[in-house]
């Protein structure tokens, strides 16, 4: 059976404080600001299944690749629910890197709070390195260097 799935788009994070989390995106993590959309649902709803819903979405990533959007409900606010990362539901954006364990002395220098120290393993006669982190509101994000 041929799959219609080609790729992927984007990510997307339901957040609270846009500002907070473009930033920390754009500035901590040097993602670029690829665009901004105010949108208005119909009152019958769309594709969200929420009537009437306000949101600012920004997109933040590289150009041509994966891209996260960053979704404020203003009309209806969001209501607070995070998962943890072993729970059903919970998320993580996955960034590959190079320099893994400078890129999080780097962060960690900027007060970017980590699971653990960077891990390293052979895969394969590759050094592969991993690492969670969160961002400002809670989600998780994995840096992985070697794939």
């Amino acid at each position: 059976m041929q799959t219609m799935i080609h790729g992927f788009h984007h990510t997307g994070l339901v957040v609270n404080d846009l500002d907070q989390m473009v930033h920390f995106y754009t500035q901590e993590l040097g993602l670029k600001l690829i665009r901004e959309v105010d949108s208005v649902a119909p009152p019958e709803g769309d594709h969200t299944g929420v009537p009437g819903a306000r949101r600012k979405l920004v997109f933040v990533g590289f150009d041509n690749d994966h891209q996260i959007e960053l979704v404020k409900y203003i009309d209806p606010p969001s209501e607070d629910g995070h998962f943890d990362r072993h729970e059903l539901g919970s998320l993580h954006v996955c960034f590959r890197v190079s320099e893994l364990a400078a890129l999080h002395a780097r962060l960690q220098a900027k007060g970017i709070r980590f699971v653990t120290a960077p891990k390293f393993k052979d895969l394969d006669g590759k050094r592969i390195g991993v690492v969670y982190a969160r961002d400002p509101e809670g989600n998780w994000l994995e840096f992985i260097e070697g794939l």
